[in-house]
């Protein structure tokens, strides 16, 4: 299968899947969105791949939705469209048969901080940033984020967290149970690789089993938090808040929100 946007490397019993448009920070538009969903729905048939690792090309893991091309008045996003393939996304890669880890270097946000947090473990570099943010350009989040908020530190936090959409140093993720491990500066992908190894060396079909099993009982909720974001950020897309807060981003200065 060939990508324009993620790259998909298998070797014997480990995957890896990189995001792969670094001259954007591996932010997401809908071409990798698309490519994103077909390539969980296929993996969810493999039968050989029992450890995926996600990561991202160039400086960053992803710096989330693709915010520019949602001002692209040649282009302009079909958030139906959009939510559609994020259902879609989310809906597979909840539900595939491997351990999936999560190596974050540089930056996870927005979207990409949502795909972050799916993942079974989570491992990021030090220096690494990682925010719930959609707050600030007047969204909620999407990508289950809500979702895989909740599974991470429940409800309360969960709620607290996205609303002040702030942007956590990995330590600080860390001690509040929103990743796994804190990897040294410059070593996220060789500590991605002692796991994939850990894993391995493993009697991984049960513990691949118990991921399904206890996932398996979720999807109910996570199906129906799906539908209420697709619903939800359709709303918010057609705010004064929401122009406001990427008009702000893109010209770098302080959004003024209105509650509209």
């Amino acid at each position: 299968m060939e990508f324009s946007t993620i790259t998909l490397e298998k070797l014997e019993r480990r995957a890896t899947l990189t995001l792969n448009r670094p001259q954007a920070m591996n932010a997401m538009d809908d071409v990798m969105m698309r490519e994103l969903a077909e390539c969980f729905e296929a993996l969810q048939q493999e039968q050989e791949i029992q450890v995926l690792v996600i990561r991202g090309e160039g400086k960053v893991f992803s710096a989330g939705g693709d915010i520019k091309a949602m001002l692209d008045p040649h282009k302009p996003l079909n958030i139906d469209e959009a939510m559609g393939y994020l259902t879609r996304i989310v809906k597979a890669y909840y539900q595939l048969p491997m351990i999936v880890i999560a190596a974050v270097h540089g930056a996870s946000a927005g979207l990409g901080f949502s795909l972050t947090l799916g993942a079974d473990i989570i491992v990021a570099c030090e220096n690494s940033k990682l925010a719930m943010n959609f707050i600030g350009i007047g969204l909620i989040p999407d990508g289950g984020g809500h979702f895989f908020m909740k599974e991470r530190i429940g409800t309360v936090k969960a709620k607290q967290m996205i609303w002040e959409g702030k942007v956590l140093t990995a330590e600080e993720a860390h001690s509040v149970g929103l990743i796994d491990y804190v990897a040294p500066e410059g070593s996220v992908f060789a500590v991605a690789d002692q796991l994939v190894g850990k894993m391995l060396a493993s009697p991984i079909a049960s513990m691949i089993m118990t991921k399904r099993i206890l996932h398996s009982q979720n999807m109910p909720q996570l199906e129906s938090v799906l539908a209420m974001e697709a619903q939800g950020q359709s709303a918010m897309r057609k705010t004064a808040d929401h122009l406001e807060g990427i008009h702000a981003f893109v010209e770098k200065r302080t959004p003024v929100f209105v509650g509209q």
